[in-house]
């Protein structure tokens, strides 16, 4: 293999390597506003419960 196409070689490759990184980068970043959003969520709806004295402290089982 001679000088160019070994130059070539890594020149592509280094472009693929850089643009999988950007869409990996991008693909993280997503998620981490998904996952704000969803606390955010959460958080609104425990504001939204209306506070009742011993709500969620039985769990009623059938065996």
């Amino acid at each position: 293999m001679d000088i160019e196409k070994m130059s070539m070689n890594m020149s592509q490759t280094q472009l693929v390597d850089a643009v999988s990184t950007k869409v990996l980068s991008m693909a993280m970043d997503m998620a981490e506003q998904g996952g704000a959003g969803l606390v955010e969520m959460m958080e609104e709806s425990m504001m939204e419960m209306p506070e009742v004295p011993g709500l969620g402290t039985n769990l009623d089982l059938k065996i």
